[in-house]
């Protein structure tokens, strides 16, 4: 029996000994990491802030948490926030006139931010597309032209003018920006129905499903972060930052049959980038039979390098 004892015993002492080796080790690499690696922080929050104009109430405690909450997840979401806040200026001189142009307030930019990351294929997991993260039946009564192979809630332009003509019916409908904002995520009725039912007008004052009460708080987490990263921790320098992609020319397809590797092929360029400067592009072919004018963009030369 002691035979049988002493076997595990050794084991366990072998198992110990190994375990301790790399922590002795680790101590001394740990030894030499400075104070400040790699530190978790609070985010700052700011003494006052507004929505579209529309006062953010920071003196609430739940407010305050709130807000926290968003800039906390979004401030160590690395790798992504990273590459939302690189793209800013890429897309943000596209949207910017349009929304101008309807007059909506320029913050809703920031909702586009914390809807697709800037990301312009972006695709959820209920169908919602594009940059502004449009579904189909919102898409189509905004007029834009959704079927197989062709979407153009991937048109980033067309897609902002359908984001805005939303937002200024909820704006009308609710009345406040505020209130219009969480209508994008939960719906003009569904936001309604909350306020009518629980009599309140204020978002900050509203019970709504998780989602939504964590939404315009994501995009005011993005308001803060956009104009200084670097008060939450992204070092970014100007040369890093993404550049527009306006180096193009248009052309007009109208073909009955459109093999989108050979158009791009005959205007001296690939798929690949004719995909870059046409998301709505959604497949290879289109079997055009109502021969539809199709307005593409093609890349100039130096286009892939700026040059």
């Amino acid at each position: 029996m002691m035979r049988y004892l002493i076997c595990p015993l050794l084991a366990l002492v072998s198992v110990t000994t190994c375990a301790q080796q790399p922590s002795a080790a680790s101590d001394a690499v740990f030894a030499t990491v400075p104070a400040d690696y790699a530190p978790v922080v609070v985010p700052p929050l700011p003494d006052v802030l507004d929505f579209a104009g529309e006062p953010v109430p920071l003196e609430n405690f739940d407010t305050r948490e709130s807000l926290l909450r968003e800039l906390a997840t979004n401030m160590y979401l690395h790798s992504r926030t990273m590459q939302t806040l690189l793209s800013v200026t890429r897309y943000f001189p596209v949207i910017e006139p349009i929304m101008e142009k309807y007059g909506i307030p320029d913050d809703f930019k920031y909702l586009c931010m914390a809807e697709s990351g800037l990301v312009p294929e972006a695709r959820s997991g209920a169908g919602a597309a594009g940059l502004w993260q449009l579904m189909a039946p919102t898409a189509k009564d905004a007029g834009l032209f959704v079927v197989t192979g062709l979407d153009e809630r991937y048109h980033i332009e067309k897609a902002t003018q359908a984001a805005c003509k939303f937002l200024l019916d909820a704006k009308n409908r609710l009345g406040s920006w505020t209130l219009a904002a969480a209508a994008y995520n939960a719906g003009v009725a569904g936001v309604n129905r909350r306020v009518q039912t629980q009599g309140v007008d204020s978002y900050y004052d509203l019970y709504l499903p998780e989602e939504t009460m964590r939404y315009v708080f994501r995009i005011l987490a993005f308001k803060l972060m956009t104009p200084d990263p670097s008060l939450y921790g992204f070092r970014i320098a100007e040369q890093d930052r993404y550049r527009p992609l306006s180096d193009y020319r248009e052309v007009t397809v109208d073909d009955a049959a459109i093999d989108w590797s050979a158009v791009a092929r005959r205007y001296g360029t690939n798929y690949k980038m004719l995909r870059e400067l046409n998301h709505w592009i959604r497949d290879y072919r289109y079997d055009n039979k109502a021969r539809r004018s199709f307005v593409i963009r093609i890349p100039n030369e130096g286009f892939r390098t700026g040059k």
